[in-house]
């Protein structure tokens, strides 16, 4: 048995990176029971699935909805996908079910969750996607979930292809006040007289999504070699993606003002190294919603972002420095995004190379930038959406 597995597991890894999704996400929701339909009775809280112990963006994002809810005094019980541990408070019968995990793999985390847990309720999806079409992969979870949240109306377009209810739901920043830690400058080795950039990502996410070597390039024809301009990489998981860490090393060429920072932060000091930047920049292809960017806006930084997709629904010339592009056929290497019958967006190197300089030599702006971003989230991600959505599904405080 033990070798027939492994001559499986052989055959398996010699296949096409995207036959093995493909046949995972059919398989796993083949395996997965459907859901039945489900008539929205009152509920006492809600029950939200995730990745609570991952450092990643659909983990803050379930960590977000759980704070957020006990804000408002929504009684809320916690799944952790990776644990397998229930925690949280007590939710009466049907309380509905929120799963943070992408169609792909919802499937795959109903099959290892309690029966009690996704029967007899509600079960909603709360899905992000970064291209305006969604793969063949994501249609096969609609069949385990009553509807659909997702971040931002630019994911919205995408996701109602799939014949769900699709309800905006977006991630509540301004309604729970950032928590850096007292970590300073001097704790992350940074000079005190020099503006600091920061680009922060994880290459699980897709380097030539989140675009560090257009960051480097914009930032070396902006500043040169100047030594009291400085960009800090500050990049997530490179363990998994040698190959990727070593195409930013070769981008970078040994300038001596750009630095990579590859350690583990927690979410308290990832916080207040963003709160130690003067500039966050983000010359995103396209995200989902764009939790770097909101997060920086939320702690009054000054930030610049490519002028496309969900980030333009909070960020604008009046609160940070969007920077034009052009829409190019989306191609991923890894094969992720690699939907080259729709677009997303090519930064264009002289608007960011012009925003960082701007950006840099006027401190009174970016002060003024910083501040308006900060009440910009403080009121449109003030966690209404989500609390409008409770209610529709027969959740009371």
């Amino acid at each position: 048995m033990t070798q027939s597995l492994s001559i499986f597991h052989k055959v398996w890894q010699r296949l096409p990176a995207g036959a093995r999704r493909r046949f995972f996400a059919w398989a796993t929701a083949i395996a997965a029971p459907a859901i039945r339909p489900h008539r929205i009775v009152p509920a006492h809280g809600m029950i939200v699935a995730g990745e609570f112990s991952r450092s990643s963006g659909l983990g803050e994002g379930a960590r977000l909805m759980v704070r957020a809810l006990r804000e408002m005094n929504i009684p809320c019980t916690t799944w952790d996908i990776d644990r397998r541990v229930l925690e949280g408070d007590r939710t009466g019968p049907g309380a509905p079910l929120v799963m943070h995990v992408n169609a792909p793999m919802l499937p795959y985390a109903l099959l290892f969750m309690p029966r009690r847990l996704r029967s007899g309720r509600r079960v909603i999806g709360y899905w992000a996607w970064e291209l305006p079409v969604v793969p063949q992969t994501w249609c096969h979870a609609r069949r385990h979930v009553h509807e659909i949240w997702v971040p931002s109306q630019f994911t919205a377009r995408a996701l109602r292809s799939l014949g769900r209810p699709v309800r905006v739901v977006e991630h509540p920043v301004g309604l729970l006040e950032q928590q850096p830690s007292d970590r300073d400058r001097a704790s992350f080795g940074l000079p005190e007289n020099c503006v600091v950039v920061l680009v922060s990502f994880s290459l699980s996410s897709s380097m030539i999504r989140k675009s560090p070597i257009e960051a480097i390039e914009a930032f070396r024809s902006a500043f040169g070699a100047r030594s009291d301009r400085l960009l800090v990489l500050k990049i997530g998981h490179t363990e998994h993606y040698p190959d990727d860490l070593a195409t930013i090393r070769a981008a970078i060429d040994g300038a001596p003002n750009i630095r990579i920072e590859t350690g583990q932060l927690s979410g308290a000091d990832r916080l207040a190294l963003t709160r130690c930047a003067d500039i966050v920049l983000s010359l995103h292809r396209s995200e989902g919603f764009g939790l770097v960017v909101a997060e920086a806006m939320a702690l009054g930084r000054c930030v610049i972002a490519t002028d496309w997709s969900a980030t333009t629904e909070f960020l604008d010339r009046t609160c940070g420095l969007p920077v034009a592009y052009t829409l190019v056929p989306a191609h991923d290497p890894r094969g992720v995004w690699d939907m080259p019958e729709t677009n997303w967006a090519l930064p264009d190197m002289i608007s960011a190379v012009q925003a960082l300089r701007t950006a840099a030599a006027d401190p009174d702006l970016r002060s003024r930038l910083g501040a308006a971003a900060r009440h910009r989230i403080a009121t449109s991600l003030n966690g209404a959406t989500l609390r409008d959505a409770a209610l529709a599904v027969g959740v009371r405080p």
